[in-house]
This record gives C-alpha cells, sequence and structure tokens, in this order.
C-alpha cells in the first residue's frame, strides 16, 4: 500500500491568500447562479405576457418576437463568450512570451553549460586519470614480472 506524500506546510499569508481566492471563486459562482435565474426569470415573464391568448395574428407576431428575443440573447450570450476568450488567449500569449519562453532560454542555456562542464572534464580530469591508472598498471605489472613484488 503506497503512502500518500505529505503536503508542504502553508505559510499564514499563504493560507490567507488562498482562502480569499476561494471567497473571490464563491462570490464570482454566487453572482453567475443570481445572473442566470434573474435571466431565466425575465425570459419566463416576456413569454407569459406574450403568450396571452387574444387574436391569431397576433399571437403569430408574438412567438416572431419570442424567436427574434431568444435568436438576440443567444447573440449576447455568443459575443460575451467570445469576448472572455479573446482575453484568455491574449493571456495565454503574454504567458508564453514573457514567462515561458525565458525559462526556456534559461534552460538551454543551462543544459550548454552543463555540456560544456562535462566536455572539460572528460578531457581534463577523466582522460588523464585514465591514462595514470594504465600507466600504473603496466608498471605494476613489470614490478611483478622481474619479481621484486610478490603476487
Amino acid at each position: 500500500m503506497a503512502t500518500p506524500e505529505p503536503t508542504p506546510e502553508l505559510t499564514p499569508e499563504q493560507l490567507e491568500a488562498k482562502r480569499e481566492a476561494e471567497k473571490q471563486q464563491r462570490t464570482i459562482v454566487i453572482w453567475g447562479v443570481v445572473f442566470l435565474l434573474l435571466l431565466l426569470a425575465g425570459i419566463v415573464t416576456v413569454i407569459y405576457f406574450l403568450l396571452r391568448p387574444e387574436t391569431a395574428a397576433e399571437q403569430v407576431g408574438r412567438i416572431r418576437d419570442i424567436f427574434l428575443i431568444f435568436m438576440a440573447l443567444e447573440s449576447l450570450l455568443i459575443g460575451v463568450a467570445l469576448i472572455v476568450l479573446i482575453v484568455q488567449i491574449a493571456s495565454l500569449i503574454n504567458l508564453l512570451q514573457n514567462e515561458v519562453r525565458p525559462i526556456l532560454a534559461a534552460t538551454t542555456e543551462t543544459v550548454n553549460n552543463l555540456r560544456g562542464t562535462a566536455e572539460f572534464l572528460g578531457e581534463n580530469v577523466v582522460q588523464p586519470v585514465i591514462k595514470l591508472n594504465g600507466y600504473l598498471a603496466g608498471l605494476q605489472r613489470v614490478i611483478e614480472l622481474m619479481g621484486l613484488k610478490r603476487k
């Protein structure tokens, strides 16, 4: 059974900021629901007054008017959604240009520095140590063959 990872402790400032963000989010949701309920109540009221039975010719005109009202509301909602979408795309582009691109540039520079460090260490530390070990092994074997050192 895997143990859950411990969650990092938040500072009081971070906790307060988190609570404030949650409170703001709840407020936005509540206002959105209130707006939608008022909009729905308005639509129902308009439909009720437009569909009161009086004459058939007037009723056809009222149905046309109701349809036009729904189309206007739908166009309004689509326009608002497009505005929100454009703002979100603009903030995404801003994020990519001002935050992600510099991070990628710094990461590329770091990788290049590490590559250069690895090459430097390979040429100036590892190769001489390997050569020295080879020479010492050869010298040790020569000493063993001469009988100066016992196995």
